[in-house]
């Protein structure tokens, strides 16, 4: 297909074709600003041609041709459904989209080519571990690359924007969207937002190997009721302050281009008409100049929210509040026009949105080239330079759990090995959810990955699904390596679960082997946190993994038989029952604490500690903390204390260590948590070798939604923690001697 060498649009002039593989000349583009361009080209068009700016579609088909051409539709999300995350996906075809593209460009009266959109959560062809999987690495530089990866195989093929990374703070495992996100920590997950963004974006959106990113979902969707998604959210306006909106602001921060307003309602308002948040915190409060998009149909869903008359009303609310681009409902399409021409929406609000969209358009490079070169995917997609990071990543989420009696690695004790359960033989399984663009071929299953990893001398045996097959087998065997978990549909949206234990028949199938009395070691793959409570008393090794991606298999393996040593850490707490839940470690204390009298604030039928920590995780070797240190014992209004400690590996083999830092303000104005995660470190130790790391801590750090109102730090005593998880380490204590008022 020809597509010549420059475009109809007035605003780009090029003397050289440039395409978003990298193989591009010098373009000369006009030396006004963006701003201004945008301003030129707005003032040119019609008010049909604004509200098709601001309309989705899905996938384009045949149908979309004239409006295309009409300048109808500004942006294509290329998936088939709202289901996308758990059905096939058509493949994205370079000259299909290339085509659609001409017709904008050299058919349309502008000439303003169309943003190709695509749901690239955690990989493209080479699929990483899911996002709560790559939170367990506690490793902001592997989030980074591995978006990286996946801009640059999406961008490959044609994609300009993925709906990634979703920051919402999750403290519910039985919502399925948990699977998407970074935990339950602000500040863990700040940093893993703000690495995605840097990742997809890079320095420049328009490179031609990166995308433009979309933190979602704005915001406190994670707080849904009984972790069912979609649901109501009912928070205070501190909690959304202090707990949901920080990862937001790291992303903003950050640079990302654009947001996703969230699905359901806060405090009785849906988010979609939500103009406190859209308009108010977002643009207001922190400047955000990007374009918002509402989530698929949620503009129409005011309807059924209960808080629009119409389809015509919901289009008024949505817009009015801040919404700039309607996914899919057709609701600006349909009545926008009308609503600005019966004065029910001033035309300077869609204006207003009109120059975000234009601007994300322009800073996408999109005006200078549109096309993409058809070739370069062929050489990107699935290299080897891409599966190794997909490896590392994998390898570094994978956290053990129990170890007793040093059953783990597996090595000279064992000469017959069985390898069983119902995702041991697991391909495309491993993936998990959100995965459109994965090809079950490139994967290996943990069966296979360990008889090829298992040392001469060993014999691997793979049982099926059978149960007498398996325990005849385990029998004759030496030890027993047990493959459970979760299937990728049981988690991710609108797959929220009302149990947390194993899928039914896997935890029979664990006590079965447990009392034949062999050394068993369970490998966990899962979408969320699991309430694993028997399995964590009664099975001697349990190695973890969120839904890996396509490097699953060799990544368990390679820890299974010590080629790596374990090092991920848990990005959530781990319940011991539903019951518990919400069960997070940065809790309040309440007027009445767990251990202080018989009248306390606890369950009578267990316990309410739960089962793994958060930030929890063991190693093949051990690590001690000694010689806490801190530089002062005030820290003034605009000072700081450093708190440093001594950390080292008391073991036998080298390995990787995430130090945290915690911090408890003792007094507030406000109840403050029991514990708030500050700032953590993954450091690499020798055998032998100690470190001395240090955590700086300034009045910003301290801050929060204050009674009066307003954010910052209060006066008052502290408590600072160095540890290897929430619930363990070295304790000391400073004062800060002023409150402290700050912008958030």
């Amino acid at each position: 297909m020809s597509l010549g060498t420059e475009t109809r649009s007035p605003w780009v002039r090029l003397s050289r074709r440039r395409d978003r593989a990298g193989e591009y000349g010098v373009s000369t583009m006009q030396t006004r600003s963006i701003n201004l361009r945008v301003d030129e080209l707005l003032a040119r068009m019609t008010l049909e041609e604004k509200v098709g700016q601001m309309t989705q579609v899905g996938v384009l088909q045949d149908e979309h041709v004239e409006m295309v051409r009409s300048g109808a539709i500004g942006s294509s999300i290329v998936a088939s459904s709202a289901w996308a995350g758990h059905e096939d996906q058509p493949d994205v075809v370079v000259d299909r989209l290339n085509e659609w593209q001409r017709l904008a460009v050299q058919e349309s009266r502008l000439g303003i080519p169309l943003l190709m959109a695509r749901d690239v959560i955690h990989g493209f062809r080479t699929i990483f571990p899911i996002p709560l999987g790559q939170a367990a690495t506690w490793s902001p530089e592997l989030v980074e690359r591995g978006a990286a990866v996946a801009a640059r195989e999406a961008a490959g093929v044609g994609i300009h924007w993925t709906f990634a990374p979703m920051v919402d703070i999750a403290r519910d495992p039985r919502w399925g969207r948990i699977a998407e996100g970074y935990g339950e920590d602000p500040v863990l997950a700040s940093a893993m937002a703000a690495a995605a963004v840097r990742g997809f974006q890079g320095g420049d959106p328009a490179a031609p190997d990166r995308l433009m990113a979309c933190a979602k979902h704005f915001a406190a969707y994670g707080a849904s009721e009984g972790g069912r998604d979609y649901d109501t959210v009912d928070v205070s306006e501190r909690t959304l302050r202090d707990v949901h909106l920080p990862s937001f602001r790291a992303a903003v921060r950050a640079g990302v281009g654009t947001l996703m307003s969230a699905f359901h309602e806060i405090g009785g308002v849906p988010v979609t008409a939500n103009s406190h948040l859209l308009t108010g915190i977002l643009r207001r409060e922190w400047g955000f100049d990007g374009l918002v998009i509402s989530d698929w149909n949620a503009v129409a869903e005011l309807i059924d929210h209960g808080v629009a008359r119409d389809r015509r009303d919901a289009a008024r609310l949505a817009v009015l509040a801040g919404v700039d681009v309607d996914m899919c409902s057709g609701c600006y399409r349909d009545h926008l026009a009308e609503l600005v021409r019966s004065n029910d929406v001033p035309a300077a609000t869609v204006d207003d949105s009109v120059r975000r969209i234009l601007r994300t358009k322009f800073r996408l490079g999109l005006f200078e080239q549109p096309f993409t070169d058809n070739h370069r995917s062929r050489t990107i997609l699935h290299c080897a330079e891409h599966v190794a990071a997909a490896r590392e990543t994998a390898a570094a989420g994978i956290v053990l759990l129990r170890n007793e009696g040093g059953l783990l690695p597996l090595g000279k004790r064992c000469s017959r090995l069985v390898i069983a359960g119902p995702l041991a033989q697991a391909r495309r399984e491993l993936f998990g959810t959100w995965t459109l663009n994965g090809v079950e071929s490139d994967v290996a299953a943990i069966a296979d990955c360990v008889r090829q990893t298992a040392p001469r001398g060993m014999t691997v045996t793979a049982v099926g699904g059978l149960v007498d097959e398996i325990c005849s087998a385990a029998r004759k065997s030496d030890m027993v390596v047990l493959v459970v978990g979760e299937h990728p549909n049981r988690s991710g949206e609108a797959h929220s679960v009302d149990q947390l234990g194993l899928p039914p028949g896997q935890g029979e199938l664990v006590r079965t082997l447990a009392a034949l009395g062999k050394p068993l070691i369970l490998v966990v793959v899962s979408g969320r946190p699991l309430a694993l409570t028997w399995e964590a008393e009664h099975v001697p090794a349990i190695l973890w993994t969120f839904h890996p991606g396509g490097e699953g298999g060799p990544a368990v393996a390679d820890a299974l038989f010590g080629r790596i040593n374990p090092s991920g850490r848990l990005p959530v707490t781990m319940p011991r029952s539903v019951g518990q839940i919400p069960l997070y470690y940065s809790r309040k204390n309440t007027g009445r604490p767990p251990a202080t009298c018989r009248f306390r604030s606890h369950y009578i039928e267990g316990s309410y500690r739960p089962l793994f920590p958060f930030g929890f995780g063991l190693s093949y070797t051990r690590f001690e903390y000694s010689d806490l240190e801190l530089s002062a014992a005030t820290m003034s209004a605009d000072g700081q204390v450093c708190v440093a400690a001594r950390v080292t590996n008391v073991g036998d083999r080298s390995g990787d260590e995430v130090v945290q830092l915690y911090v408890r303000d003792l007094v507030g104005s406000v109840t403050r948590p029991v514990a708030e995660l500050k700032s953590f470190r993954r450091i690499r130790l020798e055998p032998g070798e100690g470190r001395r790391v240090e955590f700086v801590l300034r009045p910003e750090h301290l801050a929060f939604w204050r009674l009066d109102g307003s954010w910052g730090a209060e006066a008052g005593e502290f408590t600072v923690r160095i540890g290897p998880n929430a619930v363990e380490g070295l304790e000391g204590r400073f004062t800060l001697d002023n409150a402290v008022a700050q912008a958030e």
